[in-house]
């Protein structure tokens, strides 16, 4: 028996159960979602690499002129303080021209990759110092195990193959390359930096096929590591519901206090109408609270005993009438009116009492 009991707690603790809304809620609040790198780097560079060759020829001319200044006219000027400050500002702001949309680009690319992964997120769980990180032991596990190996093959399946496309592209263009040496500057330039956007953008297109296969594989990994035991699930229920065995107890005091409320009001009633074992039924008329006969108690079995008990104690008259006790048990809340169907033999029951109570 000790056996299966503690095989029933380790089948228990096993994480097979899918994470539930609040695990996944609360894994987003530590940071802790389901990402690849490499789709932002391959969307990065996708992004410059387009920005680059639309803005070539812009770049092209711009760089040329301010190489064309550089020599014609800033190689040829007396350095002086006042020169020097104002060549800086000069070739800063030139080379700022060149830089700024090719970094804009690649911001917005950058919070595009993320925001199509995880949507708007901004945790700083992530970024909190932790000793585990410094822990020694902790860091022998992450270097040797099944996750570093993994990352290790990614990596040199990455190598091996945006290398492969590199080299195809290279090679497609050896006959331009050979010719390089009997091309003037601006048209070897030319054709390398064409070249060079063009084993760019192959690279980058293949890198982002191996990036949607590895942002397939990070969410498979996150889904495993944020499984649940079904304990888990029981006591995550149990801090979000509560307690059972509370709740049952809360509600049979709710239950008892309502039954003593009611027991209260059976003594105001003015007739009580019985099965007469299983069913009781307490009625009062106030035309000042309401314009029909109500219900102020009502109960089955022992609360109908109970009922007759106090209504006894209390003398307040008692009438059998099976249907009308049993109609009005399934039919009618407490507190609430006698419906009209029931007028007429609510009221006979009624002048009947009243009149007993004269004769008394």
């Amino acid at each position: 028996m000790e056996q299966v009991r503690l095989d029933l707690q380790f089948f228990a603790g096993e994480k097979t159960e899918k994470a539930t809304p609040k695990k996944r809620q609360e894994a987003r609040k530590k940071g802790q979602v389901a990402k690849s790198a490499d789709v932002n780097t391959a969307i990065n560079l996708i992004a410059v690499f387009l920005c680059l060759m639309m803005l070539g020829p812009y770049m092209a001319q711009h760089t040329k002129g301010m190489m064309r200044a550089v020599f014609q006219n800033y190689m040829l000027m007396d350095l002086t303080e006042n020169n020097l400050q104002m060549l800086m500002v000069k070739i800063s702001y030139e080379a700022g021209m060149l830089l700024v949309p090719v970094l804009i680009v690649a911001v917005a690319a950058g919070v595009l990759g993320n925001f199509l992964q995880v949507g708007v997120l901004f945790s700083t769980e992530s970024i909190q110092p932790k000793l585990d990180k410094i822990n020694s032991l902790q860091g022998f596990k992450r270097i040797y195990s099944i996750r570093a190996l993994v990352e290790l093959c990614k990596s040199l399946l990455k190598i091996g193959v945006i290398g492969g496309v590199t080299f195809a592209v290279i090679w497609s263009k050896l006959d331009g390359i050979l010719r390089l040496p009997h091309l003037t500057v601006e048209q070897s330039v030319g054709f390398l930096g064409g070249l060079t956007l063009q084993m760019g953008l192959s690279a980058s297109i293949a890198l982002l096929f191996l990036a949607l296969l590895d942002y397939f594989y990070q969410k498979f990994d996150f889904e495993k590591n944020i499984r649940m035991s079904k304990q888990d699930i029981k006591d995550e229920y149990k801090k979000s519901e509560g307690d059972p065995l509370i709740k049952s107890k809360i509600k049979q005091r709710q239950r008892e206090m309502a039954m003593r409320r009611m027991m209260q009001e059976v003594p105001q009633a003015d007739v009580i109408i019985t099965n007469p074992t299983h069913f009781a039924i307490a009625l009062k008329y106030d035309e000042d609270k309401m314009d029909a006969p109500y219900v102020v108690a009502k109960g089955v079995d022992f609360v109908a005993q109970k009922i007759k008990e106090t209504a006894k104690a209390n003398e307040v008259a008692m009438v059998e009438n099976r249907p009308l006790a049993r109609a009005l048990y399934d039919q009618v809340e407490i507190g609430k009116a006698v419906p009209e169907e029931f007028f007429k033999a609510v009221a006979e029951i009624l002048a009947y009492v009243y009149r007993l109570k004269k004769k008394i």
